[in-house]
């Protein structure tokens, strides 16, 4: 199969990275595979130094040109991205390849749910990374297949573990990771007063946050100074190997509002962490029954509570990482999501 894969995505976050999972594994089982991505952006780059064809694009004008030029070129056009999917709605009846959707999100308000189902009724096949994700389409009428996204093991660098200690102080700390986007939908000004609470009883508890700035960065720099967290709350930036901050953590937590499945909650337990995190989206289908901890979205003091039990509890929580690395090594693999994606084009093809 000839296959085209759409991501115009400015940074390096989750659906890129199962961009190029997907992009790999299909060319490893034999497919053709192209990625139009946005030009000198992370993606671009990343899949170039993995022998990928990639046709770079400034943005959706260049992408719609491409697509023009490239319609009878491919047999399967695949959207990562809502953008990416309403330029292939409008441009669907001059198109001859098969359209595929891969949805990401899980937080819908009604009125726009009620505008996107065009745009995902123009999609031959709808593709949901989660149960949760799969919710709006459904309930407008249509369907929606769950492929879930897929984790690797994320090996650490020591020489860089061990940088990562001296500089943000975490020698002789318990630690707590949360890799997450400063931006509202992750709510770090809740995991900050989390770890406001927690220091009252764990005073050698210090939380690293990795991830880039957004629209909250500025609020949680402001909270951590007007609490006093400086010396129990890190600001790491984005780290490009997660797997070095996994491998400094007693516990990994998440605090967002919206997760439609939580890529960095499997990064975690694929690496045999306990996990806190709140109950929502993609992050109770990781998580429950018993692979991991819940607290309610917003709650400060539960999510303390919980991460004080994973800390007060280690030989049980250690239990319960286990439990989660076992059930994500096999239900969120990447020849398994590769296979499903496979099958799916194929089906398309032989209707």
């Amino acid at each position: 199969m000839r296959i085209l894969h759409l991501n115009l995505e400015k940074g390096w976050r989750g659906g890129e990275r199962q961009t190029l999972f997907t992009l790999q594994g299909l060319r490893a089982a034999g497919h053709q595979v192209a990625l139009a991505a946005r030009a000198g952006g992370p993606l671009a780059q990343r899949a170039e130094a993995a022998g990928i064809r990639v046709f770079p694009c400034s943005g959706s004008l260049a992408l719609a040109r491409l697509l023009l030029a490239q319609r009878r070129s491919h047999d399967v056009i695949h959207a990562q991205t809502a953008q990416a999917m309403s330029l292939l709605a409008f441009l669907r009846p001059v198109l001859r390849a098969a359209l595929v959707f891969t949805r990401r999100t899980a937080f819908d308000a009604p009125d726009r749910v009620r505008r996107q189902r065009w745009k995902w009724g123009r999609a031959d096949a709808l593709v949901a990374i989660s149960q949760a994700a799969a919710a709006a389409p459904r309930a407008c009428g249509l369907s929606a297949i769950v492929i879930p996204s897929a984790v690797e093991p994320q090996q650490a660098d020591p020489a860089r573990v061990e940088a990562l200690r001296r500089q943000f102080g975490l020698t002789g700390r318990r630690v707590l990771v949360t890799a997450a986007a400063l931006s509202p939908e992750k709510d770090p000004l809740t995991l900050i007063e989390a770890v406001h609470r927690l220091r009252a009883d764990h005073p050698d508890v210090i939380c690293l946050h990795c991830g880039a700035d957004g629209a909250a960065a500025d609020a949680a720099r402001a909270r951590v100074l007007a609490l006093g967290l400086q010396d129990h709350y890190r600001f790491a930036g984005f780290q490009g190997n997660v797997g070095d901050c996994l491998a400094l953590a007693d516990v990994y937590v998440s605090s967002s509002r919206f997760e439609a499945l939580g890529t960095s909650v499997l990064d975690a337990c694929l690496a045999g962490l306990p996990v806190v995190a709140t109950d929502v989206g993609g992050h109770r289908e990781i998580l429950d029954p018993d692979r991991g901890l819940l607290a309610p979205a917003g709650d400060d003091s539960a999510i303390a509570r919980r991460v004080a039990w994973v800390l007060d509890h280690a030989d049980a929580a250690r239990v319960m990482g286990q439990r989660a690395q076992a059930h994500v090594a096999q239900a969120y693999s990447v020849p398994a999501m590769v296979a499903a994606y496979q099958q799916l084009y194929g089906r398309l093809l032989r209707a």
